[in-house]
């Protein structure tokens, strides 16, 4: 009976020296990537990003999302880019970020021209010049991974205003566990 108990505690054992192994020094092994980078930096540089947010990004509690989405949502003829902050959590998404030279030279350094900086699990997809922010609409007693409903808010750029301006807010059924 005692051979039973001591494979579990040499599992765990092994378990959570791996995780301290994976956990001490530079953490992931992944480098960011030059974008990550340049954009992390600008984020840093701005004086409209949230404090809470340049804290998440010094402090290592955050990061510059990888997946950079680059599309002319501005309809200047010019990609923009659409940044999120990431968690790596089950935070999720919870900053994006519009990078344009909109109404500059092609050569000038990418500005942020729009933000939506408390944002939890969001989701991004520009659909020609429409932008689309998902996030969850959590109900009482829903799991992270299956919100009740899901707010998508679409957004299209205001040459005027010069950032982008809300159009529509959906809401829909969110994904259903199996049980």
């Amino acid at each position: 009976m005692r051979r039973h108990r001591v494979l579990p505690a040499a599992l765990s054992v092994l378990a959570l020296t791996a995780g301290a192994v994976l956990l001490s020094g530079s953490g992931s092994s992944a480098a960011p990537s030059k974008s990550q980078e340049l954009f992390k930096k600008t984020l840093l540089d701005d004086d409209k990003t949230s404090p809470a947010i340049k804290r998440l990004l010094t402090d290592g509690g955050g990061f510059v999302a990888p997946d950079t989405v680059f599309a002319d949502l501005t309809g200047d003829g010019r990609s923009d880019a659409l940044v999120l902050v990431e968690t790596g959590g089950a935070g999720g998404a919870v900053a994006l970020y519009l990078f344009s030279t909109d109404g500059e030279a092609a050569d000038s350094p990418l500005r942020a021209v729009y933000r939506s900086q408390r944002l939890y699990r969001a989701t991004v997809e520009p659909a020609g010049a429409v932008l689309k922010l998902r996030t969850p609409k959590f109900a009482l007693g829903d799991d992270v991974c299956c919100p009740a409903k899901i707010t998508q808010r679409e957004y299209t750029w205001s040459a005027t205003a010069k950032t982008m301006t809300l159009q529509d807010s959906l809401e829909f059924d969110g994904p259903t566990t199996t049980g």
